[in-house]
């Protein structure tokens, strides 16, 4: 993805999200607000001009910007950690922290503390904070420095640790330690009951210590999630999505960390997509034949016209990876999942 794109830079972007700080994260209690990360993929791909209209489909799942509660501060706010009751709050505080200081610093110091909870809103937190982080690494302006504060204060509300997990062994690379996840036992509805009853995963990559190699590995974590997609994304193809898209914010954030915080960030990344493999894995993968060998530019035309927003996510992560398996993985996305009409 080529972040100087005349339409990375192009304005689209900023009305969009100015359209969507007036929305809240969620809607229903618990659905994350996809419409800031799809915006920013759109741009990203140089589909600036279709923002406004896939938002205006999306509309209807906007809900109204929260109420606030109290002012999160400096001291109080692990107390505050975790509370979904204070979104607005958490948004408020982020954006004063950008305010007063250049964003890389807020994001250094918070990302230690948010990471072992990222996932809270079904790893949408951290999602929406590596689309933030890619926007801003391009082109830092209000607009996109607001959607960081909505992206960390939405991740803050819904800080989500897990902890207990019992480590299984594990294989050398990061495809074959995803075939050995063990699902959890049937009969858990919804993302919360079914994190719940993850109790074991396989370990991987334990071994690194160097940064460089951190990255590496998490690249290849991202390249394994996604290319699995295509054979297993059937299992459930909304949330297996996060498998790949979950590590792909994480690897997105690394260059703009300080590098101390690449390790820790790769062994987040591997059990959060380890754990949502083991939530929603089929009991068998099925084989995928994409119907036509279709270009980058082509697969990205049939996601925006699909526009499910799990789909152009599912895509954007596939261009990243680039290669021909991936983007059968988006192309299954496609088959896979209801449009947005």
């Amino acid at each position: 993805m080529d972040t100087t794109d005349t339409s990375y830079t192009s304005g689209h972007l900023e009305e969009a999200l100015d359209r969507v700080h007036a929305s809240g994260p969620e809607r229903e209690g618990w659905l994350s607000n996809h419409a800031p990360m799809v915006v920013e993929a759109l741009t990203a791909h140089g589909r600036a001009g279709s923002v406004h209209r896939w938002l205006d489909l999306y509309q209807d799942k906007l809900e109204d910007f929260p109420d606030r509660i109290a002012p999160v501060t400096d001291d109080n706010w692990p107390s505050a950690l975790g509370d979904p009751r204070r979104m607005a709050d958490w948004t408020d505080y982020f954006s004063r922290s950008l305010a007063e200081r250049p964003w890389k610093s807020v994001l250094a110091e918070w990302w230690p503390r948010l990471l072992p909870g990222l996932y809270g809103g079904a790893t949408h937190t951290v999602i929406r904070v590596g689309h933030a982080v890619r926007a801003l690494e391009a082109h830092a302006n209000a607009p996109r420095l607001t959607e960081l504060a909505h992206a960390l204060g939405y991740w803050a509300a819904r800080h989500q640790p897990v902890t207990g997990l019992v480590e299984l062994p594990g294989a050398p690379t990061a495809a074959d330690s995803l075939e050995v996840v063990p699902a959890i036992e049937p009969g858990h509805v919804g993302f919360r009951n079914r994190l719940a009853a993850v109790r074991r995963l396989p370990g991987w990559a334990h071994d690194v210590t160097d940064p460089d190699t951190a990255k590496e590995r998490l690249t290849e974590l991202v390249r394994a999630a996604t290319h699995r997609y295509a054979t297993h994304g059937h299992g459930e193809p909304t949330m297996l999505v996060h498998a790949a898209t979950a590590p792909n914010a994480v690897l997105r954030t690394l260059d703009s960390l300080p590098r101390d915080q690449w390790v820790p960030s790769l062994h987040a990344a591997w059990t959060a997509s380890a754990a949502v493999t083991s939530m929603y894995a089929p009991p068998a993968p099925v084989a995928y034949v994409p119907p036509a060998r279709l270009t980058a530019e082509e697969v990205v035309e049939r996601a925006l016209a699909h526009g499910d927003e799990h789909v152009i996510k599912l895509t954007d992560t596939a261009l990243d990876i680039g290669d021909e398996q991936a983007l059968a993985a988006a192309l299954r996305s496609v088959e896979l999942s209801e449009p947005l009409t």
